[in-house]
């Protein structure tokens, strides 16, 4: 499958809700293919379809590259730990800037796999950051807008920074 372009920051596609999935079969099987193809080509650890512009609640994680991939369609978070863990977070969208995000330490997803069926999800550490980080990414929130105002801005300013030394 082809690897797309990203949609980058500041988009406004980044800041809106992804629909349910609506395709199935194939057409499904092949956006999952697109956005693994695009995950590895830019060496994420997770992607959505926002990231590649269809928006459509399907998550892909694969949290080292030589392990296997994980296709999460219209994933929701059903539980989440009071203990909280900070990890290091950016995005494909924004890159060149990483900063630490607070979030739950364990979480309980549901979702559907590229059958249909219903399944559930334990996880904790890396893999329940990014989870959270791309299910956001679904519903809008962009990985920034869980920044203090003051760190946030301080990320704006270097992605600005950034951006003005690659463009022409």
């Amino acid at each position: 499958m082809p690897v797309r372009p990203l949609i980058l920051y500041p988009d406004a596609r980044l800041h809106r809700a992804a629909g349910p999935v609506t395709a199935s079969g194939e057409t499904l099987r092949a956006l999952a293919a697109d956005v693994l193809d695009t995950l590895g080509a830019v060496s994420a650890m997770g992607l959505t379809a926002i990231h590649i512009g269809q928006p459509e609640r399907v998550v892909v994680i694969r949290l080292q590259p030589d392990e296997p991939h994980a296709v999460y369609i219209d994933p929701v978070v059903v539980f989440a730990s009071p203990e909280r863990a900070a990890h290091p977070e950016g995005s494909v969208s924004m890159p060149g800037v990483v900063e630490p995000v607070e979030r739950p330490a364990r979480i309980r997803v549901r979702y559907r796999d590229l059958d249909g069926a219903e399944r559930e999800e334990e996880a904790e550490g890396l893999r329940a950051a990014c989870l959270q980080h791309e299910i956001d990414q679904l519903d809008g929130l962009f990985w920034i807008d869980r920044l203090s105002r003051l760190r946030r801005d301080r990320a704006l300013k270097r992605y600005a920074k950034l951006r003005a030394r690659t463009e022409p």
